[in-house]
């Protein structure tokens, strides 16, 4: 094997992997699949970070499927699996389950996802026969392993994908009581856009001795996407969209909004100028998410409006149009949000609709891409509220690692729901206390006089 794989074929993938691969009109292997794939069959724990796009669930898919292959004789029991791949949004857990199946399909495989807002029945009996790869989200996996669904005496790989991701979602307590139930002996597998302080503190208790693979710097976007913006009045960008949508001739556009409602009422003002369009975000039922996003893919569907949660899980390889009809709040969404064009080599252009009262934050994102980007004017267009200049580019510094936060004492705040996640009760296992009636305080009987001792307030456990 060369030192620089310049073909899948020199990456010590079996034919029929190899054979998958070739039908999907890949030969060459992106950089990070060229370090990762030979790292993973050869057993080693591995850290890998590079930006989104860039082929990173191939990089793991392909060698885990592998490695399993190659130790098929240890069948696996019943609610058992073989290796768990972590990942913090349905769509995504999806994806990768879809890309599990397509590189396996010459091999004789069992493998499974599991996630929230579906039934937990039908996952729980696709269980029964035990999986040799399962793709879950934290919230659900809990459920699961609480209700005993699920094992993990036989598991030899384990995957946190989306690291970071995971991490910005809250996930961590949920992450650190999955491991915790997890076999010490195992291989581990990190993969994540960035190795930020939180990610490495993450990984002290995770990876052994890894192999660290960083292919990209950090936060930055494809080279292959032509990144641009237009000042705009707020009131006037739906007019905007879709004076581009109609002018250009743009048939699979992927529109980010900055909140569910504004996703739904942008959707209904292009069905009302006859484009065809869709919603997906966190109060969609998921049998309307999965849907919509087929229905995206397969054309039917000319523009997909999204909230954050599908920044991570669209996987296109030839979506030519992402549009930040919102800019996020977190400078860091915006490079997951345009890597979702150009992927595998291929070009696409990123359009951000920028109103007066968004300066502030494309300042923090020109400065988290280290990059000005690109502002044209369409003069049908122009704002009444002008955009001001953009601030000179500063250097990054390093972040330090977030302090873990005190967990709070039982039935005080609530946590918020997540996608893939459940309240903090449920997803520490426990059940909601029923009220119990003889816990108020009696009242003191007027017509005895009598008056109740005080009673002794009970320490918490």
């Amino acid at each position: 094997m060369s030192a620089t794989p310049t073909k899948f074929t020199e990456l010590g993938l079996s034919e029929p992997l190899l054979k998958a691969v070739q039908e999907k009109g890949y030969e060459t292997p992106s950089p990070i699949q060229a370090q990762a794939i030979p790292a993973v069959i050869s057993g080693r724990d591995v850290m890998a970070a590079a930006q989104t796009g860039t082929g990173k669930t191939a990089g793991f898919t392909l060698p885990l499927l592998e490695r399993l292959s190659k130790n098929k004789a240890n069948k696996v029991s019943a609610n058992n699996v073989r290796a768990l791949i972590l990942t913090p949004t349905r769509e995504l857990a999806a994806q990768i389950s879809e890309s599990i199946e397509m590189y396996g399909k010459y091999l004789n495989f069992h493998s499974t996802v599991v996630f929230g807002g579906v039934k937990i029945n039908p996952q729980m009996m696709r269980l029964r026969q035990g999986v040799d790869v399962l793709v879950a989200t934290p919230g659900r996996l809990l459920d699961l392993y609480n209700q005993n669904a699920v094992k993990f005496s036989q598991l030899e790989v384990f995957i946190l994908d989306e690291a970071d991701r995971m991490l910005d979602m809250g996930f961590i307590r949920d992450i650190k009581k999955l491991i915790s139930f997890l076999p010490k002996q195992r291989q581990n597998l990190l993969f994540s856009a960035t190795f930020s302080p939180d990610i490495r503190a993450l990984a002290k208790g995770l990876v052994n001795k890894p192999l660290e693979i960083s292919v990209n710097p950090e936060n930055s976007t494809a080279e292959k996407v032509t990144q641009w913006l237009t000042a705009v009045d707020k009131k006037r960008k739906p007019a905007v969209l879709i004076h581009l949508i109609k002018e250009h001739n743009w048939q699979q556009v992927l529109v980010f909004t900055k909140t569910k409602h504004g996703a739904n009422k942008l959707t209904r003002l292009l069905e009302a100028e006859d484009i065809t369009a869709a919603a997906i975000h966190g109060n969609k039922s998921q049998g309307a998410r999965t849907k919509a996003l087929a229905a995206f893919k397969d054309g039917s569907v000319r523009v997909l409006v999204a909230t954050d949660i599908a920044a991570r899980g669209i996987d296109i390889d030839l979506l030519p149009q992402v549009v930040n009809f919102d800019l996020p709040n977190v400078p860091e969404d915006y490079v997951h949000r345009i890597g979702r064009t150009a992927r595998a080599g291929n070009t696409g252009q990123a359009l951000s609709l920028v109103c007066a009262d968004e300066l502030e934050q494309l300042w923090d994102i020109e400065h988290v891409i280290q990059q000005h980007i690109e502002r044209k004017v369409i003069e049908q267009f122009i704002p009444a509220n002008p955009l001001g200049d953009s601030r000179a580019i500063r250097p990054l510094k390093a972040k330090k690692p977030k302090k873990a936060k005190k967990p709070k004492a039982a039935g005080q705040g609530k946590v918020e729901h997540k996608d893939g996640q459940r309240s903090g009760n449920k997803a520490n296992g426990n059940q909601a206390k029923p009220k119990n009636s003889s816990s108020k305080r009696r009242r003191p009987n007027k017509t005895s006089g009598d008056t109740p001792k005080p009673q002794r307030a009970k320490p918490r456990v």
